[in-house]
């Protein structure tokens, strides 16, 4: 079932929808784009920053209701994918829901992109890294553009560093922050939200599970342009 969780605010920006949309780093990121931005997810949400969240099954929204919005990104579960996650949580199952909500997403026949982390089945048209956008984060994650989408590839800088934190009983200096987790010398969840550019929220696991909202917003702006010039056209 799907239940409204906030306000609705009728804009005449364009409808973009966030789903899998966590605290809303991607939201906040189409949001600074142009976009009004509607959030579901299956958990609760409660320091979501979008303009309105919905709460429920994200595959089973899209196949009903995906049609009615302008743009749609999908930031499925990536446990199932993640080395990190098949290291520390080994035994714990995880949903794959990429190819049942790629389905959805070309089924509704609008502009799309799926964003996970580099060991998951998606077609690699976009990558992301925290350098590229000055933060103090790292965290390369890969974008799958639907058919006619196109965002720039940023230059790749070279990195900078090693990801400050302790290893093998030493720490380590860097000017990179290990987001996740809640080992050592990881950082405060203060330096944890200017390593983001995340400051609606200090819950350290959302921030941790969050893209950073620069990235949606190099790619907002160019679902932006798509649609306007989908519109004229």
């Amino acid at each position: 079932m799907i239940y409204n969780d906030g306000p609705h605010i009728e804009e005449a920006r364009p409808r973009a929808l966030d789903a899998c949309c966590g605290v809303g780093g991607v939201t906040r990121g189409l949001q600074d784009a142009g976009f009004h931005v509607t959030g579901i997810d299956i958990a609760p949400q409660p320091d979501y920053c979008g303009d309105l969240l919905l709460r429920g099954d994200a595959v089973e929204y899209i196949r009903a209701h995906g049609h009615e919005y302008d743009v749609i990104t999908a930031s499925w579960p990536c446990q199932f994918y993640s080395a990190l996650t098949r290291g520390t949580n080994r035994g714990r199952v995880y949903p794959d829901l990429i190819a049942p909500g790629r389905a959805a997403l070309e089924a509704t026949g609008r502009p799309w992109v799926i964003e996970n982390v580099a060991g998951a089945p998606i077609r690699k048209d976009l990558m992301l890294c925290g350098e590229m956008f000055g933060l103090a984060v790292i965290r390369h994650r890969f974008f799958e553009l639907s058919d006619g989408l196109t965002v720039p590839q940023p230059a790749h800088p070279a990195h900078r560093g090693r990801v400050a934190g302790w290893r093998h009983g030493a720490y380590h200096p860097g000017p990179y922050l290990a987001v996740y987790g809640d080992g050592g010398g990881k950082g405060t969840v203060a330096e944890w939200q200017r390593a983001m550019g995340i400051d609606w929220t200090d819950n350290r696991r959302s921030i941790a599970e969050a893209i950073p909202p620069a990235y949606a917003r190099h790619i907002g702006a160019a679902l932006y342009a798509h649609v306007r010039t989908t519109v004229a056209a």
